[in-house]
């Protein structure tokens, strides 16, 4: 009778996870989730042979690292209202940074919010949602936040002129190395930041309720504004090109962004680009890179200082954290800089998950599994890579993986049109590939991104155009094989794309091209017929089951 037992147990064991009958125990974990802003995974963990971010890959070799995931719109406002959501942009309406998607769009449901209905005590430090509009002027409180939200003084500054060129004068630049001491309030957002989030999680200790406490740092978002020591850290000597550092020939013009927020700092304008290709002389592009890559390990010594006052607090045990970003940043792929397309160094992120007993053992009384990792004396080896998994998944799972890793009820799947429905998610739960990362990856798995612009020429608002400008939407599918875009019309009074009107496609097969730079859309016509068959939005659970890999391969 056990004969097919191979067949169905996974199927059993599944169901079994989505309904949560595995919990460890009864006692409800707190929250953690740590937010970067426009990072990229270029961490030790995944790979990168010149960052140093010692204190996220020691959480790493705790946790599952999901190798491939992407965001829904690399851009922070519409990404981030997504994943807090687990809706996607054409659900949330929000393209740019000037709705509030309770008015404009549902009125949705939040991860936070979901958790503070469960009990939660949910708190918010820094850049969780975007702030402005975007978020009710007020980051979603109280609806998502048991307190007003925290944001640091210092902050004010970030885009004023304190940044000291060498003959003394201040400047608003992208390259903005600092001396602490001299800035504004003597500190830095990202460090009131770490300071606050520490206080909260004292604050908490001893706390009948559960805590949710998102961190949303500021870096390595520009200006580039840093404590000058972490340049030491990447001399610009040492410094490389990316590797493709020209605009592909059959790129279409609609794909491209031309950086328009990296123009408007002072240092920029003083190179007198031409647009909108540029492009920025070698040296000043070596010296972005050295100031991004700088930014990241500034950031991690952020989240380090966090995680040992998590452990010196007793709180590991009892902690499920999270780390990820909005989204990723071009650092001279294809010739662009920032986020705003749909490739791969725009969309993609890191996504770490740490769950204790499960991601790793207990660790033993007195026993501290995240001590603070100074990168400027560390001498330890690199860490391990913790459980991989490199099946594709979204920021949008983030929701209803969080919710089964701590025992809440299960989200429902959001049907095609979720307008009026509050709590149901877009995404889906990753716990299986958390407590069994080892089981073989999904080559069917999928990510959906889209971008927006204002026309099929390159204009001064293709990076960020508003609502009312968008005539074009650009979606895109990545799977383990392939990135597949395409470029149609757009509607924004009603947020519809049209699918008869065609602009422009990209098809890039990853096996031989994985920096995406030899489009092969017109080379194929299955390209053609896959945009035919409208395998395009409205991004619903049936997209993804009409889209076989199997399929793709056998018409190529």
């Amino acid at each position: 009778m056990f004969e097919n037992t191979q067949m169905w147990l996974p199927v059993v064991i599944l169901y079994l996870l989505e309904q949560n009958v595995f919990a460890i125990d009864n006692k409800r974990l707190n929250i953690l989730y740590l937010i970067a802003d426009d990072l990229r995974p270029t961490l030790g963990c995944y790979s990168d042979p010149v960052v140093k971010s010692p204190n996220i890959d020691q959480l790493a070799s705790m946790s599952t690292v999901f190798y491939n995931a992407y965001a829904q719109q690399a851009v922070c406002g519409p990404s981030r209202v997504s994943f807090l959501t687990s809706r996607r942009p054409d659900t949330t309406k929000l393209y740019d940074f000037n709705s509030y998607w309770r008015v404009h769009a549902g009125n949705y449901t939040t991860l936070p919010q979901y958790f503070k209905s469960n009990g939660y005590t949910t708190l918010s430090v820094g850049k969780v949602f975007h702030p402005g509009i975007a978020s009710n002027h007020s980051d979603d409180y109280p609806y998502s936040w048991s307190v007003p939200p925290y944001h640091p003084p210092s902050f004010k500054y970030e885009k004023r002129k304190v940044c000291k060129n060498k003959d003394g004068t201040m400047h608003s630049n992208l390259l903005c190395p600092v001396d602490v001491s001299e800035m504004p309030l003597g500190t830095l957002p990202d460090m009131e930041n770490t300071a606050e989030a520490i206080r909260l999680l004292e604050s908490m200790k001893g706390s009948k309720n559960p805590f949710f406490l998102a961190v949303g740092f500021y870096k390595p978002h520009i200006p580039f504004r840093i404590p000058r020591e972490y340049l030491k850290l990447y001399p610009v000597e040492s410094m490389t090109l990316a590797p493709d550092p020209d605009v592909p020939k059959k790129l279409p013009d609609v794909a491209y962004n031309p950086w328009t927020d990296i123009r408007k700092r002072e240092d920029v304008k003083a190179l007198n680009l031409s647009f909108p290709y540029g492009p920025i002389p070698k040296d000043f592009q070596l010296q972005i890179r050295q100031h991004y890559f700088a930014s990241v390990s500034y950031m991690d010594a952020q989240v380090g200082n966090i995680l040992h006052a998590l452990d010196d607090l007793g709180l590991t045990n009892d902690t499920i954290i999270v780390f990820s970003s909005d989204h990723g940043w071009s650092l001279g792929e294809h010739g662009e800089w920032a986020k705003y397309s749909n490739f791969d160094v725009a969309t993609r992120v890191p996504l770490i998950v740490y769950r204790p007993g499960v991601t790793s053992s207990f660790p033993r009384p007195g026993e501290k599994i995240f001590p603070f990792i100074d990168v400027f004396q560390s001498t330890r080896g690199h860490f391990g890579k913790g459980q991989g998994v490199e099946s594709v998944v979204e920021l949008v799972d983030i929701f209803p993986t969080l919710s089964n890793l701590a025992g809440l009820r299960p989200l429902r799947r959001c049907p095609s049109q979720s307008f009026k429905i509050e709590l149901c998610t877009e995404g889906s739960n990753l716990a299986y590939l958390i407590r069994y990362p080892h089981r073989e990856h999904s080559r069917e798995a999928y990510s959906f991104s889209q971008y927006p612009r204002p026309s099929d020429s390159i204009q001064e608002n293709s990076d960020l155009p508003d609502l009312a400008d968008i005539r074009i939407m650009g979606y895109s599918i990545r799977s383990t094989d392939y990135r597949f875009t395409v470029w149609v019309g757009f509607d924004p009074l009603h947020c519809q794309p049209n699918m008869t009107d065609f602009h422009a496609g990209e098809l890039y097969l990853l096996a031989e091209d994985p920096g995406q730079d030899n489009n092969l859309f017109d080379e194929f016509d299955s390209a053609k017929v896959l945009y035919k068959l409208g395998m395009l939005p409205s991004w619903s659970e049936s997209l993804k089951q009409h889209v076989s890999q199997q399929w793709f391969k056998g018409i190529l």
